[in-house]
């Protein structure tokens, strides 16, 4: 009896389906044209407002009750051809919202579904929640496997394992990546896996091996500037640095290249090339907190909020309450004292579900505060890595009182402020320092030895111990914390 009211009810709906809703399937399939072509609607050729409209139509007439199984794949291509234009005009939360849309659809298109859920990993990845990135990857090949895309489902795999790869995990890495190597021949797919095995060693520190295999992806055919990006990096670890800045400036002479790897290209060369002056130097500098505060800051503020979104999605259980509604209202119609039992029901239900909402909400906020400080601590970690190597590679200086203009004050702090995150200006600004404490603090900074020390200050070693414990003292800590303290205050100001 459920079943045939059901049938009923759908066969009467879809009977009614509104002239705006043959418009946006006409969209659709134009945009399905120009995506076949290698094109994309709303850019290429057609008008992004109508594919809004188009997809704002087909989302109020979505239900299964409303146009059946077709009408639920024609939302779906109307959310993925939507989803990409949003991605294209850099707006990844509504991008999400459209790709989740997706999922929701009732679909059985697999071939879309796969790239929906690719694009949803992208976003992830972009947003570095790898894990996260590394689910829908996996959701997205197991679509494609079910749909019988083989070929498209080991490029998912790949996806995977390079999602491996970002949180250091290489043996489970590699172990894809051969799996992967094994069953599959195409060209663009073995520089890919080349490409991700380069990446793995490049997240442990096996820096020969990840350049051995960037240019073996290269070699395969791969043109991204990843390789490139790959190789900078891995030489900068090895301390080449003309092969280090040789790379770098091919990544920041590179059309192609993202803000990210132009943002690591301009570290390597302003603590690498030698034959920079103070003043380009600074420029560098200036260039990589251009990036930082115009394209890193607002496009994490975007991916964060585009993860919230799919995290609150995947946390949501799946409501049912418009079919009961619509059973309900067409049972119940006309009945005066049925329809006062199911307001009173609904009245329950909407306190239950505010009550949930209100949970889930507290639920978020602290997985969100979470979130925040886990990135909070790596970022810290971050720039803590970079001092350590800055000062490495000023400790193999020999020279080091000429590189800092030790004899000239001023110039000395302003060497250490651009390399130190505007650490001398901040001792100054204790105003408990004297000249003589501020050079020794640059100096405890760099670990140097008190014997090193002793020979660029006018102290004898013994004087050394006993002005670095009175310096500590001034700055409310001890001779033995002193450096701790001092990348502390490098970091946090």
């Amino acid at each position: 009896m459920k079943k045939l009211l059901l049938i009923w009810i759908i066969c009467c709906l879809s009977a009614c389906v509104p002239h705006a809703v043959r418009e946006a399937h006409e969209v659709v399939a134009q945009a399905d044209s120009l995506w076949q072509a290698g094109q994309m609607y709303g850019i290429d050729a057609g008008d992004s407002i109508t594919l809004a409209q188009a997809y704002e139509t087909l989302k109020k007439h979505s239900a299964p009750s409303l146009v059946g199984r077709a009408g639920g794949e024609v939302f779906s291509h109307a959310c993925y051809h939507y989803g990409r234009l949003l991605r294209a005009k850099d707006d990844p939360v509504e991008a999400m919202q459209a790709f989740i849309a997706a999922t929701h659809s009732g679909t059985r298109d697999y071939h879309i579904l796969g790239r929906v859920y690719s694009n949803m990993g992208s976003i992830c990845h972009l947003a570095g929640e790898f894990p996260l990135s590394y689910d829908m990857y996996e959701r997205s090949a197991q679509v494609f496997l079910k749909g019988g895309d083989t070929l498209s489902y080991y490029y998912l795999l790949n996806d995977m394992a390079f999602e491996l790869a970002e949180q250091g995990k290489k043996e489970e890495a590699i172990a894809l990546l051969a799996e992967i190597a094994s069953k599959s021949t195409d060209a663009d797919l073995v520089s890919l896996i080349q490409e991700t095995r380069a990446d793995a060693f490049l997240r442990i520190g096996q820096y020969d091996s990840a350049i051995y295999y960037a240019n073996l992806s290269i070699r395969y055919g791969n043109k991204v500037p990843t390789c490139t990006t790959i190789k900078a990096q891995a030489y900068s670890g090895l301390l080449e640095s003309d092969s280090a800045v040789f790379y770098a400036y091919t990544i920041l002479t590179d059309s192609f290249s993202s803000y990210q790897n132009k943002f690591n290209a301009l570290y390597i060369v302003s603590h690498m090339d030698s034959t920079l002056c103070a003043d380009e130097i600074n420029d560098l500098a200036s260039q990589r907190e251009d990036i930082r505060y115009y394209e890193y800051e607002p496009a994490k503020e975007k991916f964060d909020n585009a993860i919230y979104l799919l995290n609150e999605d995947l946390t949501r259980e799946t409501n049912l309450t418009w079919f009961y509604a619509i059973v309900g209202t067409l049972i119940f119609m006309g009945i005066s004292s049925g329809l006062y039992v199911v307001r009173k029901r609904k009245q329950h239900a909407l306190l239950s579900q505010k009550v949930e909402k209100l949970e889930q909400d507290a639920s978020h906020i602290q997985e969100k505060h979470d979130n925040l400080s886990a990135r909070y601590l790596a970022k810290y970690q971050c720039l803590e890595i970079e001092i350590e190597q800055a000062c490495q590679l000023m400790q193999k200086n020999n020279r080091i009182a000429t590189e800092l203009e030790w004899r000239e004050y001023n110039k000395m702090c302003d060497i250490i402020d651009r390399r130190f995150y505007m650490l001398a200006t901040k001792l100054k600004n204790k105003n408990t320092l004297k000249e003589k404490e501020i050079r020794l603090c640059i100096l405890v900074l760099l670990d140097l030895s008190r014997a090193e020390i002793s020979d660029i200050l006018p102290y004898s070693i013994k004087g050394i111990g006993k002005l670095k414990d009175h310096t500590a003292k001034l700055l409310g800590t001890t001779g033995k914390n002193l450096r701790s303290y001092l990348i502390h205050l490098a970091i946090e100001g």
